[in-house]
């Protein structure tokens, strides 16, 4: 096949976007601030539990099978965590690093396109200057989305975000938001606050620049029950055969914690311009930014090649010079590029 000279085979952009990973601790909800907090540990739980998966119709019809195969022993070994019976509160602690730089890729092989896409992003800076996406990202961190499972059933959520400037010259600058997270829905971002709109501007700030950077500190205190469960990260055993667990969780240190993939997903959970959205029987709400609108719990892809709605379709035109048919279709270029990945055409 002849090769397309057009084609940019090379293309590569870096996260924008860098969360650490989430350490958990245990404390008391009066006390929260002036007690020292307790890491969490993991600890094996062994469980006998019981057949409850769909049977054969020879095993469902004969009710001396099913009692012969009900009485079999479904031995599991477990990781669990959970707080201590005098700690009633779940303190979640990471850090995030915004950077900037978004108008140059990583890596890029043709130079007629990477001046075309330099001008695409900068015509968006300077008429957007990443705010709307800035106050998606500030709103995961005030309605504490990166929770994800311990965010359920909470009577009190407080997160403290931490901002300090890695600029040179707002080295010293220091600025501090507490949010009370129930106060927040998940489900939207059309809420109005003064804190989350400061944090947004500097999140923009940052983003906006060629070579600037923003670190936040992110505490999150959940009063959720004396000795309650909490729910770490669980990890992905490849092998099961060579484990004795058929549940593992992620543990740093022996403290337990989440991936800072997982508190990442959330963050950038931020579409909700996807076509499902507005139509209640379908829609899944806002979702992580993806090029296909992926969301694996579900099995579906929400942005489809073929209703030319996937980040490549919008991508390929717009970095070329082409006009996009709406602004939202703008942000979701740019958040997944905020994400960041390989996005490489064939050549072929």
């Amino acid at each position: 096949m002849a090769k397309n000279e057009n084609a940019v085979s090379v293309l590569a952009f870096e996260k924008k976007l860098v969360p650490s990973d989430g350490y958990m601790y245990g404390t008391s909800w009066l006390h929260r601030e002036d007690s020292k907090a307790a890491p969490l540990k993991l600890k094996p739980k062994s469980v006998r539990g019981t057949i409850s998966n769909r049977l054969k119709k020879a095993v469902q019809n004969d009710p001396a099978k099913l009692n012969a195969e009900v009485e079999k022993a479904n031995l599991q070994k477990v990781d669990a965590c959970s707080l201590l019976p005098e700690q009633d509160t779940l303190k979640l602690e990471f850090t995030l690093k915004i950077l900037g730089g978004v108008q140059q890729p990583s890596a890029c092989n043709n130079s007629v396109f990477k001046q075309s896409y330099a001008k695409a992003v900068n015509e968006y800076v300077a008429k957007e200057g990443f705010k709307e996406l800035a106050r998606r990202y500030a709103s995961n961190l005030a309605n504490a989305r990166f929770l994800w499972r311990n965010r359920v059933g909470a009577e009190n959520i407080e997160v403290k975000v931490t901002a300090l400037s890695g600029n040179q010259e707002e080295k010293s600058e220091q600025s501090v938001w507490c949010f009370d997270a129930t106060q927040f829905s998940t489900r939207h971002f059309d809420y109005e606050d003064p804190q989350i709109n400061e944090l947004a501007a500097k999140t923009a700030a940052a983003l906006s620049s060629e070579d600037g950077f923003l670190t936040l500190d992110i505490q999150c205190f959940v009063q959720i029950g004396k000795a309650q469960d909490v729910y770490p990260s669980e990890e992905l055993v490849l092998d099961k055969g060579k484990g004795d667990k058929s549940k593992v969780l992620y543990d740093v240190n022996g403290i337990a914690a989440m991936h800072s993939q997982k508190l990442g997903n959330a963050l950038r959970s931020i579409d909700t311009w996807y076509p499902e959205f507005s139509d209640p029987e379908t829609s899944a709400g806002p979702i992580a930014v993806e090029p296909y609108g992926a969301v694996t719990n579900l099995g579906k892809a929400y942005r489809t090649p073929k209703a030319k709605k996937d980040f490549y379709s919008f991508f390929d035109k717009w970095a070329r010079g082409e006009q996009l048919d709406c602004i939202e279709d703008e942000h979701f270029v740019m958040a997944v590029l905020i994400r960041g990945g390989v996005f490489g055409e064939s050549d072929k």
